[in-house]
């Protein structure tokens, strides 16, 4: 993910940024739902430390115990649960090689980047391995996009149906977003789609998602760079077979307006998506079927506590939750945390003493155990939680 932040000093005021706007109440219905009778308290939980170095990329299978995480030396499993390493490899690192993790598809079938730089070059070549399962603790064959020399950029996130959507860039061709699905285990691809740059560049920071449902990409990005007092971001559904687009303006509060939009996830269950944008710590959450929404602010926070923000966030469709990262929750007093909503945009509930790096993806679930991954406190460890 690129991570930009711009600091605006009239911006940096925190809770004190904007008039300050309470949380929305939970409804009825949401706290029946929310209950935990039976399971862990809300909080944290474990944390897990790689054996390699820095973490570039994790996931879990939501339908088991197990993850996957990759660091620039190697490429390593562990137990969800336990929290603890199972599986360490390769046993010896080729040279000039490194590794990211890009996700887990349906089947707990993992998706990793290797990085090769060869021999007196400087600039890496990749190559995608696949491990199939997880579980299986070692790669278990590759991945052959339709595109030579891309990077892959967003992956899914779906563990739901067997096609998983991909966004990439063409890496010699002035990194050109391009758009495709693919059913990872048999390593077969659908159509690819050329993304238009001009509001799909990395400059603008787009940010992906899949409706498994609808078999569509999801594309929530910032037309003009996410600069104070810019046009609004676009949300954009993009058909997987045909290509076909529909697109409709997002929210542009607040008096710097929306900025970036820095976090989407979207539950292909009820057709809802939600974001988070830059500028004015808001969260936003959308009717796919009919492009209509809401929004809300996040705790402590007015429309102009960009340094309030959120950033990444994931979807649990069984309990009906959007679960968003917050750097600096109430302007640090509590150290980063974890805001769930309701898909109505309601509060439900804040879980609090994370240490969070600047910009964090959203969080790796297992929702039928309400239990979670995020990064942290260390870029070489995993937080463990519950909701």
């Amino acid at each position: 993910m690129v991570v930009r932040v711009v600091l605006v000093a009239s911006l940096l005021a925190g809770c004190g940024g904007g008039a300050s706007a309470p949380p929305l109440a939970p409804s009825d219905a949401t706290l029946a739902r929310v209950r935990h009778a039976g399971r862990h308290a809300v909080g944290l939980g474990k944390v897990l430390t790689a054996k390699g170095q820095q973490i570039f990329g994790f996931d879990i299978d939501r339908n088991g115990n197990d993850g996957v995480l990759a660091t620039s030396t190697n490429v390593e499993t562990f137990d969800q649960d336990a929290g603890t390493i199972t599986k360490t490899f390769p046993k010896r690192l080729p040279a000039g090689t490194s590794y990211s993790a890009d996700g887990i598809a349906a089947g707990d079938v993992g998706l990793i980047t290797r990085y090769v730089v060869p021999q007196g070059k400087i600039y890496a070549k990749r190559f995608y391995n696949v491990v199939n399962p997880v579980t299986k603790n070692r790669f278990t064959g590759k991945w052959t996009p339709p595109v030579k020399d891309i990077n892959v950029y967003f992956f899914g996130p779906n563990q739901d149906t067997s096609t998983t959507a991909v966004f990439a860039i063409e890496l010699k061709k002035q990194d050109k977003p391009i758009l495709f699905s693919s059913n990872v285990a048999n390593n077969t691809f659908g159509k690819v789609f050329k993304l238009n740059p001009t509001y799909f560049s990395l400059g603008d920071q787009p940010q992906f998602a899949q409706d498994s449902a609808t078999n569509q990409a999801v594309i929530a990005t910032s037309p003009d760079g996410g600069r104070v007092g810019g046009e609004a971001p676009i949300n954009v559904l993009v058909d997987l077979v045909t290509g076909k687009e529909t697109q409709w303006n997002g929210f542009n509060n607040g008096a710097f307006g929306a900025g970036f939009v820095n976090g989407l996830a979207v539950d292909s269950t009820s057709g809802i998506a939600a974001t988070t944008t830059e500028l004015n710590a808001q969260v936003e959450f959308y009717n796919l079927s009919n492009q209509t929404g809401t929004f809300t602010q996040l705790p402590c926070t007015g429309s102009a506590s960009q340094y309030n923000s959120g950033w990444g966030i994931t979807n649990d469709s069984i309990n009906g939750l959007f679960l968003v990262t917050d750097t600096f929750y109430c302007s640090g007093s509590q150290g980063s945390a974890i805001v769930v909503y309701d898909e109505n945009g309601n509060y439900v509930e804040s879980i609090t003493g994370f240490s969070f790096p600047i910009g964090p993806a959203g969080p790796a679930i297992n929702p039928s155990k309400r239990m979670g991954w995020a990064i942290g406190p260390h870029l070489n460890q995993l937080q463990q939680f519950y909701y």
